[in-house]
């Protein structure tokens, strides 16, 4: 099973990937940069945010298959998106090849995404435990007809997928598995070097990312501690058409603007500056805001939100602890007033 992928090109391979380019132009002559999908992060007013920064492909949350095909409304939801994210793929996850494929057809009549993404990916028990996600792992056969379903569904509509590396560092098969989607017609393929058993601790296995780009012919885009342009430097080097940011693009999305700036001039920028980081954090604080109606729940949910952009400022601990109750805009203005005068301050002495 392992070479079936490579094997079915055959002659006019080359102009199979041409096709391919065609169908994701974001990838000609272009080192894209991926936003990961991550649930309750990458919804539409963020995928919006990453992409004035200067991401290239944005994908949703991942949504259930089973939702859609029951027409669940709050997985729905899920689906919106602006025209101003495009290119923009809808992720789902699910174990049912028939109702993926259906599902699939579903968004695409109702919502005209740039292309379906399988999420082979997620390492969180709830998911796996409905044999989603990362579980699929395990069952390379299952794994094979679900992406064989949607892909047949969709076509010639493109679809990717999102694996890892393995289950576990005794199964590593990220080289089968990709192989096997690349046989199904998956046109494109993001790995994120760590184990299911992993999940967000140790460090991102960049050898086996390249492994598995050198063993396929459609693009493999790197997932894993990519958190600034240095790093985009160094991981070019592994063979991938393209990285994905996921933790670092919530805590810091204009880390976007300064790898497009390294692509383009080979420079590294410096951090923004202090004011400009909040000016952004009360925007998408007031925007959210605006959207919900409901200032204070909408403050509520965007707690740990802040936290994450709190991460590398300084005073970042005492931050943490505000934002923990933090309940209106007001008084995110006042500790943004107060964090600035006091660290601009500092520098100045």
């Amino acid at each position: 099973m392992g070479g079936r992928g490579v094997a079915r090109f055959g002659r006019g391979h080359g102009a199979r990937i041409g096709y391919i380019y065609e169908m994701l132009p974001w990838f000609n002559n272009r080192f894209p940069l991926f936003v990961a999908p991550m649930a309750g992060v990458t919804d539409s007013l963020f995928r919006g945010y990453c992409k004035e920064f200067g991401a290239d492909v944005v994908v949703t949350e991942f949504v259930a298959a089973e939702g859609i095909f029951r027409r669940n409304a709050r997985t729905l939801e899920y689906l919106d998106f602006t025209e101003a994210e495009r290119p923009l793929g809808v992720q789902l996850f699910g174990a049912d090849p028939e109702h993926l494929g259906r599902a699939a057809q579903m968004v695409l009549e109702w919502k005209q995404p740039d292309f379906i993404d399988l999420n082979f990916g997620c390492p969180v028990n709830k998911v796996v435990s409905k044999n989603g996600g990362s579980a699929l792992l395990r069952d390379c056969p299952l794994l094979e007809r679900v992406a064989a379903s949607v892909v047949k569904a969709v076509g010639p509509h493109p679809v990717t997928a999102k694996i890892r590396i393995g289950w576990d560092q005794k199964s590593i098969n990220a080289v089968e598995t990709a192989r096997i989607l690349e046989g199904c017609g998956v046109r494109a393929l993001a790995v994120h070097g760590r184990t299911k058993e992993q999940g967000y601790s140790g460090e991102a296995d960049w050898n086996v990312i390249a492994e598995v780009a050198a063993s396929v012919q459609i693009p493999v885009i790197g997932n894993g501690d990519i958190a600034s342009a240095e790093d985009v430097a160094l991981r070019r080097q592994s063979g991938v058409a393209g990285v994905m940011l996921g933790r670092a693009a919530m805590s810091a999305p204009w880390v976007f603007g300064a790898i497009q700036h390294f692509l383009k001039t080979g420079e590294f920028l410096p951090e923004p500056l202090l004011e400009k980081q909040w000016e952004h954090m009360v925007r998408h604080c007031r925007d959210a805001a605006a959207r919900s109606g409901v200032e204070r729940v909408t403050m509520q949910f965007m707690r740990s939100r802040l936290m994450a952009y709190s991460r590398g400022m300084p005073e970042a601990r005492d931050l943490r602890m505000r934002f923990s109750h933090i309940a209106s805009l007001s008084e995110l203005e006042d500790i943004a007033a107060g964090h600035i005068e006091r660290n601009t301050a500092a520098c100045a002495g």
